[in-house]
């Protein structure tokens, strides 16, 4: 099946499992994925992520990430609780980087992708660049 915009599908994924209780979520993988991934993961959104094959013969390689959930069994509740895609193939969305999002005021962080490579909304300000804004999680 062909995907217009595969890091769209991503988060779909993401809060479809998250909404089903999932433990775990698996989609294509990609370079830009495997990034975001790394970051949700620095970030404390997601327990772990892996890049792996998707059967011995097939040349495809799956990511799978863990999903992370804080509570007891009966009250837990996810540590992701909205996921937002920005920038979209119809419309690109680019900021400078004096005008990098704040999301919920510094409690949840905003993916972009810069020319030093795919980063937070707060490494991209230390840094002093600016680029295209991915999603936004928090």
């Amino acid at each position: 099946m062909s995907v217009n915009d595969p890091i769209a599908d991503m988060l779909t994924r993401i809060r479809n499992g998250i909404m089903a209780g999932h433990a775990m979520v698996a989609m294509p993988s990609s370079k830009i994925k495997v990034e975001i991934a790394r970051i949700l993961k620095e970030e404390g959104y997601i327990e772990d992520y892996e890049v792996a094959e998707e059967a011995e013969n097939s040349a495809r390689k799956v990511l799978r990430l863990k999903l992370k959930y804080v509570g007891e069994r009966r009250q837990r509740k996810p540590v992701i609780t909205g996921l937002e895609r920005v920038s979209k193939p119809g419309r690109r969305i680019y900021t400078p980087k004096s005008e990098i999002p704040w999301v919920l005021s510094g409690m949840g962080i905003a993916i972009l992708s810069t020319p030093k490579g795919v980063m937070t909304g707060q490494q991209a300000r230390k840094l002093g660049v600016g680029g295209e804004i991915l999603c936004k999680v928090w």
